[in-house]
């Protein structure tokens, strides 16, 4: 299914992974998901990306989130590269587990059933490898996010995180939040509220940045 959109269901696809075969949607359950790929087990960028997420993993787990990542090699490999991958983290590979699954995709069948393929970089066979994709998926099981970053340049997890933190406030939030926004920091009311349903919306205040268009479409309020 190449191509997915924001707001696509996600295919429930079963896979073999480190944890034993899984279906997505039965994976997930209730939780948010993050699924990203990499292009081969046994990569430098790669080693580093899935470090960083382990690392970050209680982070994510905190915002309900559930990681899940996949490569196009065998499961003996993935097994053999996680040793490798808590050894960057300076861990004890030999008591400790990467707290989320590697799935296996050894025939490439996910890559091209979700357009994860870069056609720029090649195996020794000829062959596109995998990109680097993000999906976020809503508990709803939709894409709610997707950045596709090439196999030369290794993801920002801090970054993918933040975009969680937005996903999920502004779920539930009639706001939007502005470049380069944290949690905590002010949100924008969108410009399809009128002042005075932002006015009994958001007791807080709201603020407008005075542009020299005379337009008051900046607007501001505290988190809350």
């Amino acid at each position: 299914m190449p191509g997915l959109l924001l707001g696509d269901a996600f295919p429930d696809f079963e896979a073999e992974t480190t944890i034993g075969k899984i279906k997505l949607h039965e994976f997930l359950g209730d939780s948010w998901g993050v699924l990203f790929s990499h292009p081969r087990d046994y990569t430098p960028v790669c080693t580093t990306e899935l470090g960083r997420a382990a690392r970050l993993s209680s982070e994510f787990s905190k915002r309900n989130v559930k990681m899940i990542a996949l490569s196009i090699d065998c499961l003996e490999d993935h097994h053999g590269w996680t040793k490798d991958i808590l050894a960057y983290n300076c861990e004890d590979s030999a008591c400790c587990s990467l707290p989320f699954p590697i799935i296996v995709d050894d025939k490439r069948e996910l890559a091209v059933a979700l357009g994860m393929l870069d056609p720029d970089e090649k195996d020794k066979d000829g062959l596109p490898v995998t990109a680097r994709c993000v999906f976020i998926i809503g508990p709803d099981k939709r894409l709610k996010l997707s950045i596709l970053y090439p196999t030369t340049t290794g993801r920002n997890f801090d970054e993918i995180l933040r975009a969680v933190d937005s996903l999920q406030l502004t779920a539930g939030k009639r706001v939007a939040t502005p470049a380069d926004w944290k949690p905590g920091e002010c949100v924008m009311v969108p410009p399809s509220m009128s002042e005075e349903e932002a006015a009994a919306l958001f007791p807080a205040g709201v603020y407008t940045k005075d542009l020299p268009s005379g337009k008051k479409y900046l607007r501001y309020t505290p988190q809350q």
